[in-house]
């Protein structure tokens, strides 16, 4: 099964992810960003998410 993580040691909460899938990201009041719903698909907005992550902190694993 396939699922998106945040590695809060690397994210910086600059907030692209929640502004390009808002449904599965959010910038938390500690200024990082958190998963609040897995995705049913993992591309498009979720992908474009992954890789507009300027510290690599969001990564799609397979768990």
């Amino acid at each position: 099964m396939m699922k998106v993580v945040i590695y809060d040691d690397r994210c910086i909460g600059c907030g692209l992810c929640e502004s390009i899938e808002p449904k599965v990201f959010l910038i938390t009041d500690y200024n990082v960003a958190e998963v609040v719903m897995q995705p049913e698909t993992f591309d498009g907005p979720v992908q474009a998410a992954v890789e507009s992550c300027p510290t690599d902190a969001i990564a799609i694993i397979t768990d």
